[in-house]
């Protein structure tokens, strides 16, 4: 079954549950203070839109367990998230999944799996490589940085433990926290996950264009690099009609290009 086949299988419908204290710890996990009182204490709490995507992880994962692709090279390569409606404090979620697209890149093919839910809409583009070359369309090319100076410069410390805390979200891949299955995977140490580190840059951003990171209306970014826990991010930004473009370095390579935010409010964070 060559990859182009795959495109527009269903991945079946999944509904899951969450309580307050699973969108607090992600909170936690992706940067968020203590002091941040409408994100960590449950007597206020607006949930942060992209917890949504570890409720809906299983569906890239059931792909490739249905053999779609090699999971031992596939990528990650980028995420986009639609938000429809605020996510409650407690709630459920039944989600539905299909491969929207696979596009051919040549010597690799990227599937674009897509969640439909009513809070949101999201999709997963993981590219794996030695499955192209099935005589698909390429698809789009990657968006181009604006050619202006950044509106702004803004640097993310992440956190030595954020990969480890991240993972009790539901992403327990070994290559986050084990040193021997990273090097197995050709990193150097435990990483970062990528939507880890795509949801952690939200926060600063909402703030520096006067917005609540819970008023996220849409979201998207491409994985150029990994990073890594403790490591100091460069972020810089770029205003845009309805939202605002962003990239993300470290020590000056890209590890997040692409990216576009668009915030539903002006209004910050609670902090007392």
């Amino acid at each position: 079954m060559n990859a182009g086949e795959w495109a527009g299988r269903d991945l079946g419908e999944r509904t899951v549950a969450y309580d307050e204290r699973e969108a607090i710890l992600y909170a936690l996990a992706v940067g968020a203070s203590a002091t941040d009182l409408d994100l960590v204490f449950e007597e206020r709490l607006r949930v942060l839109p992209t917890f949504a995507l570890t409720k809906a992880q299983w569906a890239p994962d059931a792909l490739g367990s249905l053999g779609a692709f090699d999971t031992r090279t596939a990528v990650h390569g980028s995420q986009r998230l639609v938000v429809r409606t605020p996510l409650p404090p407690v709630g459920e979620l039944t989600m539905k999944a299909r491969v929207a697209r696979v596009w051919d890149k040549g010597g690799a093919a990227v599937f674009e799996v897509e969640v439909d839910c009513e809070f949101f809409l999201a999709t997963w583009s993981l590219f794996a490589p030695g499955r192209g070359g099935f005589g698909g369309e390429r698809g789009p090319s990657a968006p181009k940085r604006p050619e202006t100076p950044p509106a702004r410069q803004i640097r993310l410390d992440t956190s030595p433990n954020q990969a480890a805390l991240y993972r009790l979200l539901g992403d327990r891949h070994h290559m986050h926290i084990d040193p021997e299955a990273a090097k197995a995977a050709g990193m150097p140490r435990p990483f970062m996950h990528g939507l880890c580190t795509l949801a952690a840059v939200t926060l600063p951003l909402a703030d520096a264009v006067g917005a609540h990171p819970a008023a996220l209306a849409e979201l998207a970014g491409r994985f150029a690099a990994p990073v890594f826990p403790g490591d100091r991010l460069d972020l810089r930004t770029w205003d845009e009609e309805g939202g605002v473009v962003f990239e993300v370095a470290v020590n000056g390579t890209p590890v997040l290009t692409g990216g576009r935010a668009v915030f539903r409010e002006a209004q910050p964070r609670v902090t007392r």
